[in-house]
């Protein structure tokens, strides 16, 4: 791995911290050369935001924009190889905010790399990401305008949603064993909530809480939101039939590649989920 709010929220450039999501300084940068980023979502900032070219390394996780495929692949994002990351001879690495990635951050930082390290939940996040990295690597106004575009869709998608009469509730299958779905911490629920939806499991805190599929029954939603991969078999099962829902044939299937991350795309991934909602209402 709250959307009407985040509108009103202060400018972006209002909200540059000191420190990243780790809690460590920010470095001072000039203008970074040689940058790596291992987590897709920053990649994607940094591309759009005009810094692609400087991009020598990401995960094997980037597929957007078509053009970082050309950039080398130096694995995962969590845990990555030091010495892999170091050969790629950055003057900047963005990872992941997590505990897992502590080490690295050190090792990195021990070994001259400047390090930024960001974790994307909410929208809001995004926002704040794009800032910073719009600052540090010298293109503040070109990442204010990336996030200006970002609000503008999500925006436009809001008003239209909020023109139909219905507010569907959904459920959001995030995985099956075990049964986990989206709660109120992610930008997932963000984005249904400004595509015209309500999210069943939207009064928990985290981003992908694990729910009884009792639970699930008793909340009784008017759609199913989930991969193509587990959507389609839903039909096909006894227990997931005993929902009004599956028998009704109200299972969406997302685009994941579109929607699964929060990056530059957010504007789109709402517009697709308010297809899916409010088919004809969305142009």
């Amino acid at each position: 791995m709250a959307a009407i709010v985040l509108f009103a929220c202060a400018a972006p450039s209002e909200r540059v911290p000191s420190v990243d999501d780790a809690g460590d300084p920010l470095p001072a940068l000039a203008r970074p050369s040689r940058i790596v980023s291992l987590n897709p979502a920053t990649t994607e900032i940094l591309f759009a935001s005009g810094a692609g070219d400087r991009v020598v390394g990401r995960t094997h996780w980037d597929g957007w924009p078509p053009e970082v495929l050309d950039v080398p692949d130096l694995g995962d994002g969590i845990r990555p190889s030091i010495e892999t990351v170091i050969g790629a001879r950055p003057d900047l690495v963005v990872l992941y905010a997590s505990g897992e990635n502590r080490d690295a951050a050190r090792a990195l930082r021990a070994a001259g790399i400047a390090v930024i390290s960001l974790r994307i939940d909410r929208i809001v996040d995004f926002e704040r990401a794009a800032t910073l990295l719009g600052d540090a690597v010298g293109e503040p106004e070109r990442a204010r305008a990336v996030v200006d575009s970002v609000r503008a869709t999500l925006e436009r998608v809001r008003v239209a949603a909020a023109a139909r009469r219905s507010r569907p509730t959904v459920f959001m299958l995030s995985w099956e064993t075990p049964l986990m779905t989206i709660g109120s911490g992610s930008f997932l629920s963000e984005l249904v909530e400004i595509a015209g939806g309500r999210n069943v499991f939207g009064d928990l805190a985290g981003p992908s809480p694990q729910v009884a599929f009792e639970e699930v029954l008793r909340r009784d939603p008017d759609f199913i939101l989930g991969r193509p991969e587990t959507a389609g078999k839903l039909g096909a099962n006894a227990r997931w039939r005993g929902l009004p829902a599956v028998r009704d044939g109200h299972v969406l299937v997302m685009d994941t590649v579109l929607v699964g991350r929060p990056g530059v795309r957010l504007g789109e991934a709402a517009v697709s989920i308010a297809r899916l909602l409010h088919p004809g209402v969305i142009p």
